[in-house]
């Protein structure tokens, strides 16, 4: 199983393009069997949660039988195609499950049959939610301030925020040196752990995934750069 996370950059001439590809996307991806899991998402302007959309900037993250899938559908699918012709930036990250908890739609897409190998460079983690709307004023409350420390952290590299829908169905998707970097952050910011205190206590979510992953490849750009060029 391997995991691929594409953030593709539309002009802005092409955002009807763009929202139109939310929908025909669908298609072929439900069709076709190669691909166990997958998700056409809208992303944040700043990284992580967050509140305001950047409609140039769209997600697709997507689960595969093995690598050499992916390399087929980013080379010769429909969906390939269509960012050619119009997107103006790609950035596609490839990596492979270490562990996954909690479930997205009602199951775990990237739950290992076996353990993965160890990993011992850059891993990225997601954390997925959909948000209680009862709750929704309380959660972006207390989003900032951890994204804020998050970009400080030693080891941190980037993030990108993802969502199926404004507001209450969102994901950060963040890139780390390595392991060490990222429980540091993890399990050693207090700030990071009174959110998570805030989330039992206060059952803001009606359904929750966190997965970490080893990067294998990143492929592309995003907003002119790569920042994982060294495993490019």
């Amino acid at each position: 199983m391997v995991v691929s996370l594409s953030i593709v950059r539309y002009r802005t001439l092409f955002i009807p393009i763009a929202i139109l590809s939310m929908a025909i996307h669908r298609i072929p991806l439900s069709i076709n069997k190669s691909c166990s899991f997958w998700k056409l998402m809208g992303c944040g302007k700043n990284g992580t949660f967050d509140l305001h959309p950047d409609w140039h900037q769209w997600a697709l993250l997507t689960v595969w039988n093995s690598e050499e899938d992916f390399i087929k559908f980013s080379e010769h699918s429909f969906i390939a195609w269509w960012w050619k012709k119009f997107t103006k930036e790609q950035w596609t990250l490839l990596g492979i499950p270490l562990a996954s908890h909690g479930q997205w739609d009602g199951q775990d897409p990237f739950k290992m049959v076996k353990s993965a190998v160890d990993c011992q460079g850059p891993v990225a983690v997601l954390t997925r939610a959909t948000i209680r709307l009862k709750k929704l004023r309380q959660f972006w409350e207390n989003v900032e301030p951890v994204a804020e420390i998050m970009s400080k952290a030693p080891g941190y590299i980037c993030s990108i925020g993802i969502g199926e829908a404004p507001f209450f169905r969102q994901a950060t998707f963040s890139v780390w040196k390595n392991m060490e970097s990222m429980k540091a952050f993890a399990y050693g910011s207090s700030e990071h752990a009174e959110v998570i205190r805030k989330t039992r206590k206060f059952d803001w979510y009606s359904e929750e995934l966190f997965a970490r992953f080893c990067l294998l490849s990143s492929k592309g750009t995003n907003k002119g750069i790569n920042p994982l060029e060294e495993i490019k």
